[in-house]
């Protein structure tokens, strides 16, 4: 007969309290996303450990008659404190809640495990948390199948477009579209950013006031690709949005 029980190790990318005090979470794991409850979890030991952003060990029990599996035991495997900083949480909140809608329950990946979890790695070590988030931003959507078009015009497939599309978050030819185009740097990270590696990216940031832009295009492409994402507005409102933080 089948084991009920499944040790599970992810990351709490959603944590949300019931008024009966129990606490449901969801786990990205290198098997795929979780989504499990720890009854009466708020007033046990559990509380501390399944925060949002916790690398934890769980032991998970699922009957069938269960939509949710149950949470017997956790175990802290790593924490990263400075994401509860105001200037990196926003960030951090943004990226677990776009991974959260790209990839699906019982989703085996590997690749959106790490590269979800390098992503608040950097978000919490890096001194400008707003490039990493930009670039893992458009990582996490290239991993999912959901770049945007680069090399040829969104509306008419015109080869090398330049304009910004403030529908669609993509790149217009001159034709389809009646804004100026992309300054050249903004331009050319838009255009490279599915291609180049991370490190490749990092090493080049685009200076502040670049980056507005950057934010209007990736906020309009999930908004029509995937949908309302509430992060957005704490990220809009924080007043260190495009200021790096010191280390």
């Amino acid at each position: 007969m089948k084991s009920r029980s499944t040790n599970r190790s992810g990351i709490v990318m959603r944590r949300r309290v019931t008024p009966a005090g129990d606490i449901i979470v969801t786990l990205l794991t290198p098997q795929g996303k979780i989504k499990a409850i720890a009854r009466g979890g708020v007033r046990g030991s559990q509380a501390s450990r399944l925060n949002l952003f916790h690398h934890v060990g769980v032991q998970l029990y699922q009957t069938p008659q269960a939509d949710l599996a149950t949470v017997q035991q956790s175990v802290l495997e790593g924490a990263l404190p400075r994401l509860s900083e105001p200037e990196r949480h926003p960030y951090a909140h943004l990226l677990s809640e776009l991974a959260d809608a790209l990839f699906q329950e019982g989703e085996f990946s590997e690749q959106a495990f790490d590269l979800y979890a390098g992503a608040l790695r950097g978000v919490s070590h890096h001194a400008d948390p707003e490039w990493v988030t930009l670039v893992m931003g458009y990582k996490l959507l290239a991993l999912a199948g959901f770049a945007p078009r680069s090399r040829q015009c969104a509306r008419c497939a015109a080869p090398d477009p330049a304009h910004p599309d403030p529908l669609g978050g993509q790149l217009l030819c001159g034709a389809c579209s009646s804004q100026p185009p992309h300054p050249a740097e903004r331009l050319a990270f838009l255009r490279d950013v599915p291609r180049r590696s991370v490190r490749a990216l990092m090493d080049s940031p685009l200076p502040p006031e670049q980056r507005p832009g950057v934010w209007r295009a990736l906020e309009r492409f999930v908004t029509v690709q995937i949908g309302n994402v509430q992060s957005w507005r704490a990220v809009a409102d924080s007043p260190e949005a495009v200021q790096p933080v010191s280390s």
